[in-house]
Protein backbone atom coordinates (compact mmCIF):
# COMPACT_ATOMS: atom_id res chain seq x y z
CA UNK A 1 0.00 0.00 0.00
CA UNK A 2 3.13 2.65 0.57
CA UNK A 3 3.99 2.23 -2.55
CA UNK A 4 0.29 2.64 -4.20
CA UNK A 5 0.51 5.71 -1.75
CA UNK A 6 4.26 6.96 -3.26
CA UNK A 7 2.94 6.03 -6.93
CA UNK A 8 -0.39 7.97 -6.38
CA UNK A 9 1.87 10.93 -4.78
CA UNK A 10 3.80 11.09 -7.87
CA UNK A 11 1.11 10.91 -10.94
CA UNK A 12 -0.61 14.05 -8.37
CA UNK A 13 2.13 16.72 -8.56
CA UNK A 14 3.69 15.85 -12.15
CA UNK A 15 -0.34 16.35 -13.24
CA UNK A 16 -0.69 19.26 -11.50
CA UNK A 17 2.77 21.00 -12.52
CA UNK A 18 2.95 19.73 -15.95
CA UNK A 19 -0.83 21.48 -15.99
CA UNK A 20 0.66 24.63 -14.68
CA UNK A 21 3.36 24.27 -18.15
CA UNK A 22 0.77 23.70 -20.61
CA UNK A 23 -1.41 26.55 -19.82
CA UNK A 24 1.38 28.81 -19.74
CA UNK A 25 2.76 27.33 -23.07
CA UNK A 26 -0.99 28.17 -24.01
CA UNK A 27 -0.91 31.54 -23.09
CA UNK A 28 2.38 32.87 -24.76
CA UNK A 29 4.90 31.84 -22.26
CA UNK A 30 7.13 28.93 -23.06
CA UNK A 31 9.24 29.10 -20.43
CA UNK A 32 8.53 26.63 -18.43
CA UNK A 33 8.56 24.50 -21.41
CA UNK A 34 11.82 25.29 -22.39
CA UNK A 35 12.91 24.49 -18.89
CA UNK A 36 12.05 21.08 -19.22
CA UNK A 37 8.76 21.51 -17.16
CA UNK A 38 5.95 20.28 -19.76
CA UNK A 39 6.72 16.76 -18.85
CA UNK A 40 5.46 13.85 -16.98
CA UNK A 41 8.25 13.05 -15.80
CA UNK A 42 8.38 13.35 -11.68
CA UNK A 43 11.41 14.02 -11.66
CA UNK A 44 11.13 16.92 -13.19
CA UNK A 45 8.77 18.73 -11.00
CA UNK A 46 10.74 17.28 -7.59
CA UNK A 47 11.70 20.07 -4.97
CA UNK A 48 14.21 18.42 -2.51
CA UNK A 49 12.82 20.44 0.31
CA UNK A 50 9.11 20.69 -0.14
CA UNK A 51 8.39 17.84 -2.30
CA UNK A 52 10.57 15.29 0.35
CA UNK A 53 7.85 16.74 3.06
CA UNK A 54 5.32 15.96 1.38
CA UNK A 55 5.96 12.78 0.25
CA UNK A 56 6.92 11.67 3.79
CA UNK A 57 3.99 13.25 5.33
CA UNK A 58 1.72 11.29 2.17
CA UNK A 59 3.46 7.90 3.92
CA UNK A 60 2.68 8.69 7.40
CA UNK A 61 -1.28 9.39 6.21
CA UNK A 62 -1.23 5.78 4.04
CA UNK A 63 -0.31 4.22 7.54
CA UNK A 64 -2.69 5.95 9.60
CA UNK A 65 -0.93 8.68 11.29
CA UNK A 66 -3.74 11.79 11.37
CA UNK A 67 -1.81 14.25 9.15
CA UNK A 68 -2.30 16.97 6.64
CA UNK A 69 -0.20 16.25 3.74
CA UNK A 70 1.88 19.63 3.39
CA UNK A 71 4.82 20.50 0.67
CA UNK A 72 5.09 21.82 -2.48
CA UNK A 73 6.98 21.03 -6.12
CA UNK A 74 9.35 22.92 -7.73
CA UNK A 75 7.57 26.13 -8.98
CA UNK A 76 7.04 26.36 -12.34
CA UNK A 77 8.92 29.06 -13.55
CA UNK A 78 6.47 31.80 -15.52
CA UNK A 79 7.65 35.03 -17.58
CA UNK A 80 4.74 37.49 -17.11
CA UNK A 81 6.25 39.71 -19.75
CA UNK A 82 5.34 37.13 -22.31
CA UNK A 83 1.91 36.97 -21.50
CA UNK A 84 -0.84 38.72 -23.37
CA UNK A 85 -2.54 39.84 -19.96
CA UNK A 86 -0.39 39.12 -17.12
CA UNK A 87 -2.87 39.37 -14.07
CA UNK A 88 -5.99 37.39 -16.01
CA UNK A 89 -3.19 35.01 -17.77
CA UNK A 90 -1.32 34.57 -14.32
CA UNK A 91 -5.07 33.21 -12.68
CA UNK A 92 -5.34 31.00 -15.49
CA UNK A 93 -2.10 29.14 -15.41
CA UNK A 94 -2.58 28.69 -11.66
CA UNK A 95 -5.91 27.32 -11.77
CA UNK A 96 -4.74 25.09 -14.31
CA UNK A 97 -3.09 23.16 -12.01
CA UNK A 98 -5.81 22.26 -9.47
CA UNK A 99 -8.47 21.81 -12.33
CA UNK A 100 -6.32 19.12 -13.93
CA UNK A 101 -6.10 17.13 -10.72
CA UNK A 102 -9.80 17.07 -10.08
CA UNK A 103 -10.50 16.23 -14.23
CA UNK A 104 -8.06 13.07 -13.24
CA UNK A 105 -9.97 12.51 -10.12
CA UNK A 106 -12.63 12.30 -12.34
CA UNK A 107 -11.90 10.07 -14.88
CA UNK A 108 -10.83 7.89 -12.26
CA UNK A 109 -13.69 7.75 -10.39
CA UNK A 110 -15.88 7.11 -14.36
CA UNK A 111 -13.57 3.94 -14.60
CA UNK A 112 -14.27 2.84 -11.50
CA UNK A 113 -17.88 3.52 -11.95
CA UNK A 114 -18.29 1.29 -15.57
CA UNK A 115 -15.28 -1.63 -14.37
CA UNK A 116 -14.64 -3.94 -11.46
CA UNK A 117 -14.70 -1.30 -8.67
CA UNK A 118 -13.39 -3.67 -5.88
CA UNK A 119 -10.70 -5.05 -7.93
CA UNK A 120 -9.60 -1.44 -8.90
CA UNK A 121 -10.36 0.76 -5.98
CA UNK A 122 -7.47 0.06 -3.69
CA UNK A 123 -5.41 1.75 -6.66
CA UNK A 124 -7.26 4.06 -7.50
CA UNK A 125 -8.77 5.75 -4.16
CA UNK A 126 -5.25 7.12 -3.15
CA UNK A 127 -4.77 8.80 -6.39
CA UNK A 128 -8.25 10.20 -6.37
CA UNK A 129 -8.27 11.16 -2.85
CA UNK A 130 -4.57 13.18 -3.39
CA UNK A 131 -5.41 14.31 -6.47
CA UNK A 132 -9.15 16.08 -4.83
CA UNK A 133 -6.39 16.86 -1.23
CA UNK A 134 -4.09 18.86 -3.53
CA UNK A 135 -6.78 20.43 -5.20
CA UNK A 136 -8.63 21.72 -2.74
CA UNK A 137 -5.62 22.80 -0.40
CA UNK A 138 -4.33 25.00 -3.58
CA UNK A 139 -7.09 26.73 -4.50
CA UNK A 140 -7.29 28.65 -0.59
CA UNK A 141 -6.62 32.12 -1.71
CA UNK A 142 -3.50 32.99 0.00
CA UNK A 143 0.06 32.83 -1.68
CA UNK A 144 1.85 30.82 -2.09
CA UNK A 145 -0.89 28.46 -2.93
CA UNK A 146 -2.35 28.76 -6.20
CA UNK A 147 -5.71 29.85 -4.97
CA UNK A 148 -3.88 33.49 -3.85
CA UNK A 149 -3.23 34.05 -7.71
CA UNK A 150 -6.52 32.94 -8.90
CA UNK A 151 -8.21 35.69 -6.52
CA UNK A 152 -5.54 38.73 -7.62
CA UNK A 153 -6.00 37.71 -11.46
CA UNK A 154 -9.91 38.06 -11.32
CA UNK A 155 -9.94 41.51 -8.93
CA UNK A 156 -10.15 45.25 -9.73
CA UNK A 157 -6.34 46.78 -11.13
CA UNK A 158 -6.34 48.19 -7.89
CA UNK A 159 -7.75 45.83 -5.32
CA UNK A 160 -5.43 43.00 -7.25
CA UNK A 161 -2.08 45.27 -6.45
CA UNK A 162 -3.00 45.65 -2.87
CA UNK A 163 -4.00 42.30 -2.31
CA UNK A 164 -0.75 40.84 -4.08
CA UNK A 165 1.54 42.95 -2.03
CA UNK A 166 -0.01 41.97 1.22
CA UNK A 167 -0.05 38.19 0.37
CA UNK A 168 3.65 38.55 -0.99
CA UNK A 169 4.39 39.90 2.49
CA UNK A 170 2.54 37.82 5.21
CA UNK A 171 1.06 35.03 3.17
CA UNK A 172 3.34 32.85 3.95
CA UNK A 173 2.70 33.61 7.57
CA UNK A 174 -0.68 33.10 7.46
CA UNK A 175 -0.63 30.11 5.94
CA UNK A 176 1.93 28.55 8.67
CA UNK A 177 -1.04 30.16 10.87
CA UNK A 178 -3.58 28.14 9.18
CA UNK A 179 -1.43 25.06 9.63
CA UNK A 180 -0.84 25.38 12.63
CA UNK A 181 -2.75 23.15 14.93
CA UNK A 182 -4.04 25.87 17.17
CA UNK A 183 -7.76 24.79 16.73
CA UNK A 184 -8.41 22.44 19.93
CA UNK A 185 -5.14 20.94 18.76
CA UNK A 186 -6.81 20.51 15.05
CA UNK A 187 -5.42 22.69 11.88
CA UNK A 188 -7.57 25.57 10.76
CA UNK A 189 -6.97 24.49 7.64
CA UNK A 190 -8.29 20.92 8.39
CA UNK A 191 -11.40 22.68 9.78
CA UNK A 192 -11.90 24.27 6.40
CA UNK A 193 -10.72 21.97 4.06
CA UNK A 194 -11.78 17.80 5.17
CA UNK A 195 -15.17 18.64 4.93
CA UNK A 196 -15.02 20.09 1.03
CA UNK A 197 -12.49 17.34 0.79
CA UNK A 198 -15.44 14.78 2.04
CA UNK A 199 -17.97 16.00 -0.13
CA UNK A 200 -16.36 15.97 -3.31
CA UNK A 201 -15.28 12.85 -2.67
CA UNK A 202 -18.88 11.44 -2.04
CA UNK A 203 -19.64 12.48 -5.39
CA UNK A 204 -16.95 11.19 -6.94
CA UNK A 205 -17.22 7.74 -4.64
CA UNK A 206 -20.47 7.77 -3.13
CA UNK A 207 -20.14 5.45 0.32
CA UNK A 208 -15.88 6.55 0.08
CA UNK A 209 -15.97 9.85 1.63
CA UNK A 210 -13.74 9.47 4.76
CA UNK A 211 -10.64 10.68 5.03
Amino acid sequence: MIIIWILAFAITITIHEAAHAWMADRLGDPTARLAGRLSLNPIKHYDPVGTTLLLVLVIMRSVGIPVIPFGWAKPVPVDPYNLADPKKDSALISIAGPLANIALATILSIVLRLFSHEALFPIFYPVILLNVALAVFNLIPVHPLDGGKVLTGFLPNKEARELDLFFNRYGLIFLFFLIFPVFRGVSLISVIITPVIGFILNLLIPGFSTI
